[in-house]
């Protein structure tokens, strides 16, 4: 008999986005947590932390916007990855995003602790 993949809504919260640097630990697009991928140390006073994840954008050389995706959507490999708490003079942006992967369950049970 053969296994059937499930196609109902992402159940999951928890997604870590990886970028040159860091991997940005999400809950439901809120950053929870920031590693630095040098030292594999939390950095706990991210400037990110505790703000939304509303998308992804990339530029050409030019300028010009050659991809982006909305608050919901996965971004796209090469995006820089936006943060905001809501203010547009206050987000930050991240460097090019890699690939999304989902932390260790061991992970998530020390969120609670980084704060």
């Amino acid at each position: 008999m053969a296994s059937r993949a499930y196609r109902g809504p992402e159940r999951r919260h928890h997604q870590v986005f990886v970028t040159r640097n860091s991997e940005y630990h999400c809950r439901d697009d809120l950053c929870v947590a920031v590693r630095d991928l040098a030292t594999g140390e939390f950095q706990l006073q991210h400037p990110t932390i505790g703000k939304r994840m509303t998308g992804g954008i990339r530029f050409d050389e030019d300028g010009r916007v050659v991809s982006f995706s909305r608050r919901g959507e996965e971004p796209h490999p090469g995006e820089n990855l936006i943060f905001s708490d809501g203010s547009f003079d206050r987000e930050l942006r991240t460097s090019a995003f890699r690939n999304v992967t989902r932390p260790e369950k061991a992970i998530v049970e020390q969120y609670g602790l980084l704060n």
